[in-house]
């Protein structure tokens, strides 16, 4: 299993989430989040904002599914035409094994 963890634009979330949702991947966990990345935050006039609003979209999935779900995440995430600085980024790590609290099954 793999956790995918998605920061995208706010405005993109709910199409990433509708986007997985209707692809089979019901199962999301949604926070909001402030950072930057490369472009180191957004100058207007003498202002700098060095945190910019992010949500951060976590899901778990089986390895074969790996590529599909990527792929589905950027394309809903990513702006129009080639997209923009600022669209997200997507980070991906080994799950080791997962409970369920309700009835205790591990799963591996």
């Amino acid at each position: 299993m793999l956790l995918i963890r998605a920061i995208v634009r706010p405005e993109k979330s709910s199409t990433v989430m509708k986007a997985l949702f209707e692809s089979g991947f019901p199962a999301i966990t949604r926070m909001s989040v402030y950072g930057r990345g490369k472009q180191r935050g957004l100058k207007v006039g003498n202002v700098t904002y060095d945190e910019l609003p992010k949500e951060l979209l976590l899901i778990v999935i089986k390895d074969d599914d790996k590529e599909f779900v990527v792929n589905t995440i950027m394309d809903a995430a990513r702006s129009e035409g080639k997209g923009q600085f600022g669209d997200g980024k997507i980070f991906i790590t080994p799950v080791l094994e997962t409970y369920t609290v309700s009835n205790g099954t591990r799963e591996a």
